[in-house]
């Protein structure tokens, strides 16, 4: 490593260990979602001995879940080395331990994968039934991720320990919540997976019962999605307001935002059960309630940022209710990618709504626009956060520059997944309303009069997916130049300062041990007489009833 790296050369190491895995599973996910929509046009045929959900599989497993795990450890490991200073000898290596574990854990769920054992659309979701080694791979990924959070949260408290009653750095603070909410998330897909899809998949149990498994997956599936988001608002709040020469509104604001997160996106899950049997309407209401008050902290990030723009604006002489529009970086690719991923997230947000609503729901449910509200969020609003991050953070840890041909070539990128995801989430959304299936190949419905309406959306979703290939290969080749080929020299690690006159930040902030009572006073309350319900009421493991299955 350059002795000019903007954080310890070996916390730059591990760093950027993560961030190979991130982008060669980025370039083979992206391969296999191009593979994806031409096959949904009808107009390619898989070569023998590839099937379409292999491949769908494969897509889902590398980009969202070995992409964004990923690059999301690797992000906080080095926000957390540059605002709290470097690891210690001790820390690096349960870092690196974490990481083998996660790394060796993807080889083996790839492994099978590829042999055909595990096209169970990248979800640990019964009864799809995959080789038990394939959920012992995904296990591992699992585990060490928690190896790599506890190095966070040991980081974070021996900075508060050697820095008693100040205000700890705020994208330390926000790694540490996006870390808890992983680990309290993950004790739903743990549990279901150790005790009873495992099992199952071995044999050692003849049935599993699949409300169960599904409830306890969307427990986790639901935080999920957030533990994809909030290093996205890592880099909005704290990054952008540096790139633009401005500074964080409020670093109180950031910090409640991510608390309500954590209390309000876990006791959520049955939002994605609306239309399942055997959970009482009233528990589905409630959380169809605590659902929408996610909306509240994503207001606030969205009145945040804006009000941040606004006040740099008029730094800058803007004047009028949108003058600062004119006075934004456009053309530098840290601020552009981000702020197209914001204006994306914002679409997929009141897709999202839709999702929740029980009766909005009824239409969709099930469908390709389901589909489609995950790429306006993670495939959008999250990967081009990523990006524009990477167009900074890889030449700042490594000792290099980002020159202004690569920024030129960010902008193209950012452009071309743009205009790629306005094409293919634009008529996935579309197709949905139609009722197009969520996940199906084009020679599942080809030649049925009631749908070759949807035909010209898969041709559109095609003609986005080759836009978005092309991006991910664009992507994947500046990730590579900035790593290894970039001239040597500084690069920027932008890390905003708080506005002057924001209001200090209250010291229950940092009462982690609250917010984790509390998220747990909520899951018990949302959970509890539910799971009562379906343990008392599970039915005997016969063929006549459709919610316990047996080995396939």
């Amino acid at each position: 490593m350059n002795p000019i790296a903007s954080i310890n050369p070996k916390d730059a190491k591990l760093t950027m260990a993560h961030f190979y895995v991130a982008f060669i599973s980025l370039f083979l996910g992206a391969t296999a979602g191009l593979l994806q929509v031409l096959v949904r046009s009808g107009k390619v045929t898989l070569p023998a001995g590839i099937q379409y959900y292999q491949v769908l599989t494969v897509h889902g497993v590398l980009l969202a879940l070995v992409f964004t795990t990923f690059f999301i450890i690797g992000f906080i490991f080095a926000t957390q080395s540059k605002t709290c200073g470097s690891y210690t000898d001790g820390e690096r290596r349960w870092g690196w331990i974490g990481y083998w574990m996660m790394t060796v854990g993807v080889a083996i769920a790839a492994t099978f994968i590829l042999l055909g054992e595990a096209s169970v659309l990248y979800t640990m979701y019964a009864p799809m039934m995959a080789h038990p080694m394939h959920y012992i791979g995904l296990t591992l990924v699992v585990v060490g991720s928690w190896v790599c959070g506890f190095v966070v949260f040991h980081r974070h408290a021996r900075w508060r320990k050697e820095n008693r009653g100040q205000v700890t750095p705020l994208l330390s603070y926000m790694g540490v919540m996006t870390m808890i909410m992983w680990l309290v998330a993950c004790l739903g897909l743990a549990t279901t997976v150790l005790v009873q899809i495992i099992p199952w998949s071995l044999g050692l149990v003849p049935t599993i019962d699949v409300l169960i498994s599904r409830t306890l997956f969307w427990y986790f599936g639901h935080p999920l999605v957030y533990f994809w988001l909030l290093p996205a608002y890592m880099a909005w709040y704290v990054v952008v307001p540096k790139v633009i020469g401005g500074k964080i509104f409020s670093d109180a604001l950031a910090r409640l935002s991510f608390v309500l997160f954590i209390l309000f996106s876990i006791p959520v899950g049955f939002h994605h059960q609306l239309l399942e049997p055997g959970i009482d309407p009233f528990w589905k209401y409630l959380q169809v309630v605590l659902t929408f008050l996610v909306v509240i902290p994503s207001l606030m990030t969205a009145f945040a940022l804006f009000a941040t723009f606004e006040m740099r604006g008029r730094e800058l002489g803007a004047t009028g209710l949108l003058g600062w529009w004119k006075k934004m970086p456009w053309k530098d690719a840290r601020f552009f990618a981000p702020f197209m991923g914001m204006l994306f997230f914002a679409a997929g947000g009141a897709g999202g709504l839709v999702n929740a609503s029980h009766q909005l729901n009824q239409v969709v449910h099930n469908t390709i626009w389901v589909t489609g509200h995950f790429h306006l969020t993670v495939g959008s609003a999250v990967a081009m956060t990523f990006f524009g991050v990477a167009f900074w953070i890889v030449p700042s840890i490594t000792g290099r520059t980002l020159t202004p041909k690569v920024n030129k070539l960010g902008l193209i990128q950012t452009w071309l997944w743009t205009i790629g995801m306005l094409f293919m989430s634009g008529a996935m959304h579309t197709a949905g309303l139609y009722g197009a299936p969520r996940r199906s190949a084009f020679s599942t419905y080809a030649g049925n009069e009631d749908t070759l309406a949807w035909i010209p959306y898969q041709i559109a979703q095609a003609v986005g997916g080759t836009f978005l290939f092309l991006g991910a290969l664009l992507m994947v080749y500046i990730f590579v130049y900035l790593a290894f080929y970039a001239p040597k020299g500084e690069t920027e690690f932008p890390v905003g300062e708080v506005h002057d006159q924001a209001e200090k930040v209250p010291a229950v902030f940092e009462n982690f041990k609250l917010w984790v009572a509390i998220t747990f006073a909520l899951v018990l309350f949302a959970y509890t007489i539910p799971f009562i319900d379906m343990i008392q009421n599970a039915p005997p493991g016969s063929p006549g009833y459709t919610n316990v299955i047996g080995r396939q």
